[in-house]
């Protein structure tokens, strides 16, 4: 599917220039930003602050997340007034097309750009990719895909578990259930082949039926 008025643009670098850079200091980074710490660009996802414990002491940022390039975990604690270098991007709506087992191929859903990743980029994501899917964010900087980011909660048909138990409504037990995309997840014992669930993204666990 290529619109004759999108452009396709192939990711085989991630520099990125100097105006995309903004200084601020750690107690201004917000979940959802990206810094670039030791020339990898980290997407941060949870910021903890913890309080001095002593007069005189500094609050430190305690700040976990990924590296969007690799998937590599990242934490590390800042004190609040410490300089940190935020990547400025734009976070824009797209479509995956399609994967042909060494690429994915995204679409804006506004002007038809496609970008091209690599599989490789997108390891940490791939159990959760299919053709179609809508809802992704891509963080474009000068023209360059950096990553994706995933809907927070997504849907998937259960394909293979154990059969249901009757009755099992009211324990807490659970077993594995392989979903539509590969992707292996604890559920109740009580579900079956062919519901549909909800699944956290970032923890990769179930919340509830669809």
């Amino acid at each position: 599917m290529f619109h004759p008025h999108g452009k396709s643009l192939i990711i085989t670098q991630r520099l990125i220039t100097l105006k995309s850079l903004l200084f601020m200091k750690a107690n201004e980074i917000k979940k959802g930003f990206i810094i670039e710490q030791d020339n990898k660009n980290i997407l941060i996802k949870k910021i903890f602050v913890q309080s001095p414990h002593s007069r005189g002491g500094s609050t430190l940022y305690k700040m976990s997340g990924s590296d969007i390039s690799s998937g590599q975990k990242f934490e590390r604690s800042f004190k609040g007034d410490e300089n940190v270098t935020q990547v400025d991007v734009a976070r824009r709506d797209v479509q995956l097309l399609f994967n042909d087992g060494e690429t994915y191929t995204f679409m804006d859903s506004e002007n038809y750009d496609q970008y091209i990743m690599s599989a490789d980029a997108l390891e940490d994501e791939a159990k959760f990719l299919y053709d179609g899917l809508e809802g992704i964010s891509a963080l474009i900087s000068d023209e360059q895909l950096l990553g994706i980011e995933l809907p927070n909660i997504m849907s998937f048909e259960i394909t293979e578990c154990s059969p249901g138990i009757k009755g099992g409504s009211a324990s807490a037990r659970t077993k594995p259930a392989t979903l539509s995309t590969g992707l292996v997840v604890q559920v109740p014992e009580y579900l079956s082949i062919g519901e549909i669930i909800k699944v956290n993204t970032e923890s990769r666990e179930f919340v509830s039926r669809a």
